[in-house]
Parts: C-alpha cells; structure tokens; sequence
C-alpha cells in the first residue's frame, strides 16, 4: 500500500495534506523519514510514525447507523443527501456504503461498511439473514394477516414472497406490527401489506441478523460496532 494512502486512510488528512506531512519530514518507516507518496509500506509489518506517534492502521470499518427518513441509502447522489454524507470524514475517508438499502421515507438500522466480503454474506439470498422492521399500518391487521404472511403473499408483479413472521403489538384504526423476513425485495414491506389491503404509514427497521438497532442512538447518529457484535455479524451462521 502507498504510504499516502494508508496515512489518508487512518486520519491524517487528504492525500494533498498528507503529501504535506511527507515534504516536512514528519513521517517514518521503520525509523528511516520517508518523503516520496508514491512509497510502499506493509501496514502488517512495517512501523510507522507521524511526529514520532505510531500510526494504527485499520483496513475496514463497520457501523452502525439509525438511518433518518428523507436521506437515501446510497454513497453519492448530486440532488439528495446521503447516508454517507452524514459521516464524519474519519469514516467517510474509508470509502464504506450501505449494507442493502432503506428507502428514503424508511428509519432504523443501516450497516454501513466497507468490507465487501461480511456485506455479500448478510445480502446473499442462499443466507436468508432474518429482518425486522416495526410498522404502523392505516388499519386493522388480523391473525387472518399473520397466517397469510407466514405462507407466502403474492406481491404485485406476482413474485409470491417466503414465509415470514407477522406479530400484532397492537390492533385498532391503525396497528403496530413487527415483522420478519428473510430476503428484500424492493419496497418489501409495504408491497406485503398492499397484498392484503393495507398501507404502511411507518416503517423502521429494528435488526439485522444478529445485530440489533441500539434505541441510544437519536435519527442520524452512528456508532462503531462492538467486538461482539462484530463477531457475531462474521459468524455466518444460517438462521434457516
């Protein structure tokens, strides 16, 4: 790896900035001040120090985020605001994206990584990684809705969707619900309930696999993950 890049990568500034700290000596390999970008460095085994403080060199990052309604879960859009535009550039730097998509008007847990390889295994169909969303629906939701769900529903290009899990928090004018699925087609949800008659007036998703939206954070707010969620995350087991 260039040696500008991996000190762009761990905080130290743009490349043009970092090309700065370079020309005035500030940087060593292994103890030798090195000057030239363009120098490769193995972040594993060679030691090297800005100002004479070591530099940690991380090669992936993993967040967790409570995704706002109004912003898109994408990395770059000219018109509309992104979720990656509500990182700090420390983790933006890293070039990470969204684990699967939230639309627009949707809250609640979003991934936001760039280590492709955990992303393919969470998103890949053959995993049936498991997805909760609360919702609140404009109407009376019925177990007659529960049972349809956990058969399958024909949606509205006649794709007839896995079994999925349907629980009734509360049943009135318009009920809060949580369900489970295991695959994500576009605009699943609501397509789910357009099936049976009824619209979502809410939605929010509230855990992914193993990984649980954490209620501290406020609407567009993100933290890094814990050791053990990670963990569990790269686990890989199959829930189904």
């Amino acid at each position: 790896m260039r040696i500008d890049k991996l000190l762009a990568n761990t905080g130290y500034g743009s490349r043009k900035e970092v090309k700065l700290l370079l020309k005035a000596g500030a940087v060593k390999v292994n103890e030798v001040i090195v000057k030239d970008a363009k120098k490769h460095v193995d972040p594993n085994s060679d030691h090297v120090t800005v100002h004479g403080v070591p530099v940690e060199y991380r090669e992936y990052i993993y967040l967790m985020m409570n995704k706002p309604q109004g912003v898109l879960s994408a990395t770059e859009d000219h018109h509309q605001k992104t979720v990656i535009d509500l990182l700090e550039l420390d983790y933006a730097q890293f070039e990470p994206f969204p684990v699967g998509r939230l639309d627009k008007d949707t809250e609640g847990l979003l991934l936001i990584t760039n280590d492709g390889q955990l992303a393919h295994q969470l998103l890949s169909p053959k995993k049936h990684v498991p997805k909760t969303y609360f919702a609140v629906i404009n109407s009376e939701v019925t177990e007659a809705d529960s049972a349809a769900f956990r058969q399958g529903v024909e949606l509205d290009d006649g794709y007839l969707t896995k079994p999925a899990e349907l629980n009734i928090l509360k049943s009135g004018p318009t009920s809060d619900i949580e369900l489970t699925i295991t695959e994500g087609k576009f605009h699943q949800v609501k397509r789910m309930f357009e099936a049976v008659g009824k619209r979502v007036l809410y939605l929010k998703r509230i855990s992914m696999g193993t990984l649980y939206l954490d209620e501290e954070l406020e609407l567009g707010e993100y933290r890094e993950l814990t050791p053990e969620e990670l963990k569990m995350l790269q686990s890989g087991q199959e829930v189904y």
